[in-house]
Formats: structure tokens, sequence, C-alpha cells
């Protein structure tokens, strides 16, 4: 089934206006022709027809990076042909992620020594480093109920209603209740305190949100750290925070450096971040770092040997593309943290 909408009753054949001979005849829209076509035919054709889509470089409507310097387009395009799954035959690409989540975690103030590694891994958005932080909560609820012999069918998770639609897929996909702090006039985030009474024995997370996408606005997770930490020690509980940091992480560290957001305060436990939105590269990588190993599930890492040699792996998905991976890393490098904060400032 095609989920996506085009033109109402398009026609069924397409016509390119400027073609060369080879390509005299209309092609089929919804089927594949008998014959081949030339490549420069069928280059010209698909160049025709993208005249008709937006500007990237006028986009501003998703957030997301639309250029890039030529030296990281460069590297970019070498890439291309690496699956980064592939870990033995492309040792390097590995070691420049593990390079990217340990700036990540320390950026994030992950409470790693300084021979210690982060724990995260590279995901292609902030939609998958959500549900794999949600799984990793879920899991570890679930596992804690089952050792106090306590019914575990029923989890849910705490969040505003301005969430990303992410987060109700998460919700729906993995059966968690979403249980949203409705939003008030003049008030357009979750309110720390009416996300805390919503919390109960179920609650796997509460999520908050460092960059609202109604507004852009930053929730006060120290508030919320306090109130639940409160409300775990009245009750005998141990509900932590997530920080869906996709939009705000590469923005608070660099802007507020002592806006106490992260790891920082005890209660959060994992943070996710858009590398493709302030991370400063094309659509198409996010990251999710965890607080320590003993928050990630064991039993949630697949460990895989038919490429080579043992390979951990805790992702939805199997093969991804490596070159947005090494324009995160070339970002990194390029810029450092006062580059960062002068490409926010000004």
């Amino acid at each position: 089934m095609v989920v996506t909408t085009t033109i109402s009753d398009p026609p069924e054949l397409l016509r390119s206006t400027f073609a060369s001979r080879y390509a005299r005849a209309s092609l089929p829209r919804y089927k594949m022709q008998e014959q081949p076509i030339p490549k420069e035919a069928a280059c010209q054709i698909i160049k025709d027809e993208l005249m008709l889509d937006g500007n990237p470089r006028l986009n501003l409507a998703s957030f997301v990076t639309t250029w890039m310097e030529p030296e990281c387009d460069h590297l970019i395009m070498s890439s291309l042909n690496k699956n980064y799954v592939d870990m033995d035959e492309y040792p390097v690409t590995t070691e420049l992620q593990n390079r990217c989540v340990n700036m990540i975690g320390r950026l994030f103030h992950a409470p790693v020594g300084q021979d210690e590694k982060a724990i995260g891994v590279s995901t292609v958005g902030s939609s998958e480093a959500i549900m794999l932080a949600g799984l990793a909560f879920k899991r570890k609820w679930q596992a804690k109920r089952k050792a106090e012999n306590k019914p575990y069918d029923k989890p849910n998770i705490v969040t505003g209603a301005n969430v990303q639609v992410c987060w109700e897929k998460f919700a729906r996909y993995f059966e968690v209740e979403l249980k949203e702090v409705k939003l008030t006039e003049g008030y357009y985030i979750m309110d720390p305190v009416k996300a805390v009474e919503l919390v109960d024995e179920n609650t796997i997370c509460v999520a908050a949100i460092l960059g609202s996408t109604l507004t852009g606005e930053f929730e006060d997770v120290k508030l919320l750290n306090e109130l639940i930490a409160k409300k775990n020690k009245e009750i005998g509980w141990d509900t932590p925070i997530h920080v869906d940091a996709a939009s705000g992480g590469f923005i608070a560290p660099f802007l507020y450096p002592d806006l106490q957001w992260d790891f920082r305060l005890p209660l959060v436990k994992s943070i996710n971040v858009s590398g493709h939105k302030y991370g400063l590269v094309y659509a198409g990588v996010g990251w999710v770092v965890w607080r320590g190993k003993e928050e990630l599930p064991e039993d949630l890492i697949f460990h895989i040997n038919y490429l080579g040699s043992d390979q951990p792996t805790f992702t939805l998905n199997f093969s991804k593309g490596s070159s947005q991976i090494i324009a995160q890393y070339y970002q990194f490098i390029r810029l450092g943290f006062e580059g960062h904060h002068g490409e926010l400032y000004g």
C-alpha cells in the first residue's frame, strides 16, 4: 500500500519536455517499462521532474540542515557505498561513530572517566533514537516488575501534549500507554507539576523536551528531576527521565552551559539528539546516549558474527549508510566547541 499522496488523478504516462531522442516515447508512471533507456535520458527525465520540488536552501520548515561545506560534501560522496553495519570491513568508520558517541556523551556530562567510553549509538534520526531509548526503559521496568512478582502488562509513559509524533509512534508500536499533560493557554510546554501527578507505578519514564516542536521552548528538566525525586523517595519508586533533545541538544551546551538539563541531573538516564538539525549534518543521522551501560538492558543487544567477528548491535534496522556519521565527525572536529558556539550565536 502506498501511504503517500501525489497530485490527484495524474496521467498514466510521464512526458519529459527535454529528453534525448532515446526517450521520445512516454514512460509508464506506475509500472516498469519493457525496455531500458540510456543513462543520460534517465537522468534528464528525473532532473526535469525534480525541478518542481522546492529549493532545500529555502526550506526552514523542518529544522534540518540543507547546506554543508564542499569538503564535507566530498567526504559524503566518497562514502555513500559504505554499509556501516559491516564493521569488520570498515573499522575506521566504526571508530568515528564511537568517537562521536563519546564526544556527545561528554558534551551532555555523562558520568564517564577519562579512560572510559560513553554508551550510545548512531541512528537514522531522533525517531529511531527515541524508539531505542523507550524500549530500554520498558524492558528495565518489565524486568523489575517481574522480579517483584507484580503485573507488567500495562506500562505507560508521561509526556507533554507538545511532543513530536515519534512519541505517539513509540507508544502505539510498542504497546505503551501515552499519558499526555495537556497544554494551557499561554503555557505551551509540559508543566512538571502536572506531569508528576500522572506518574504511577506503571510509568516507565517521563519524557522532557529540550526544544518543543511547537515553539522551540526548553522544558524545565531540573524542576522535573526534583519533583520526581521527591515522589520516588516518598513512595519508593525509581521513575526515570528521558530528555528528547532533538533540537536543543546541540544548542544548550554552547549557548546555555550552566543550564542543568542533562546527565548532571541524577534521574536523567538517556538523551537523544538529532545530528541533522543543529548538529549541522544533512538529514539521516541521530544519536542516543545513556547514562551508563546499566541503563541499557543486555538482552536488547544482538551479537552477530556472519559478517566477521562478533559485532554487538542495537538498532531497529540493519544496513545503513556511513556518510552521515562521517559528516557528523567532520563537523565536530571542524568546528570544535568554539565553532559550534559561533555558528549558533553569530
